[in-house]
């Protein structure tokens, strides 16, 4: 009686674990619903990836800057094409200029699974195409000049908002 219910008690764990592991490893041979992380083509010299981080570390630098319309430095105030302008000029020296569309007319196409920090991210915001633009920072992530009540910040790509009126990223480095 007791070896029976001995044997009965690992047949029971046995046939459990195999579930167990069975059930496991068809998980893993099933397709997921989540794509994997996509690969990314774009190249990027070493120079410009420390003109990218001088880029990047400029736009976070500039959080909580008041929002002004035509703004064009942190003592007045930014709007977004002029944050662009500004930290374009601290982080690599460049001057660019434009607002929001001209900066996307003079900028080169970037797909959104290649941005790099120091690429620019547009969106419409208020009608017109590329009236609203960014700069991003790297982890889906863009600092730019929001409004008047909440001036320089960080936003996510994913951001419904944003993520609703994104138009494309597109670089002026490389």
């Amino acid at each position: 009686m007791m070896f029976s219910r001995f044997h009965r008690g690992i047949s029971t764990g046995l046939c459990s674990g195999l579930l167990a592991t069975a059930l496991l490893l068809g998980g893993c041979a099933s397709s997921s619903r989540f794509a994997p992380a996509p690969v990314q083509t774009r190249q990027i010299s070493e120079s410009s990836a420390r003109e990218r981080s001088e880029i990047a570390l400029a736009a976070m630098s500039l959080l909580d800057v008041r929002y002004k319309w035509g703004g064009r430095g942190p003592a007045t105030g930014f709007d977004c094409s002029g944050l662009v302008r500004h930290v374009f000029a601290e982080g690599t020296g460049r001057k660019v200029s434009g607002n929001s569309a001209q900066l996307a007319a003079q900028a080169t196409p970037v797909d959104i699974q290649d941005l790099q920090p120091g690429d620019l991210v547009f969106f419409n915001t208020l009608g017109p195409a590329f009236s609203h633009v960014g700069v991003y920072v790297g982890s889906g992530k863009f600092v730019h000049a929001s409004n008047e009540r909440t001036g320089v910040r960080v936003d996510k790509l994913s951001n419904s908002y944003y993520a609703k009126r994104f138009e494309g990223a597109r670089s002026l480095l490389d």
